[in-house]
């Protein structure tokens, strides 16, 4: 069971977006992709066959599940667990308890 999953908010703990906040877009194999997070310059080649204009464009970049952290109801971070609920596997977070959805 992942404990972070698409559609998690996060936060960032490590590295030069530290603290920021945002929602999980993607889940690689052991890397995330975090909605403006992690935010790269690409510069690209016009292609007037498929009408792409030349320039410099925004690429959001994947980041290491271990650099971020679920976010709580207080906007604090917090690590996940994994508790059986009848019979079931749930996540919950640490610091408040509350369990997260299936």
């Amino acid at each position: 069971m992942k404990k972070i999953r698409t559609g998690d908010s996060v936060v960032v703990l490590t590295g030069r977006d530290k603290g920021k906040k945002g929602t999980v877009t993607a889940v690689l194999e052991n890397k995330l992709v975090v909605e403006g997070v992690n935010i790269y310059k690409k510069s690209v080649k016009p292609n007037p066959a498929t009408g792409v204009t030349g320039g410099m464009i925004d690429k959001v970049m994947p980041i290491h599940v271990s650099n971020v952290a679920l976010v709580d109801g207080n906007d604090k971070a917090s690590r996940v667990g994994i508790k059986l609920v009848e019979g079931k596997k749930v996540r919950y977070l640490k610091t408040t308890g509350a369990t997260l959805s299936a």
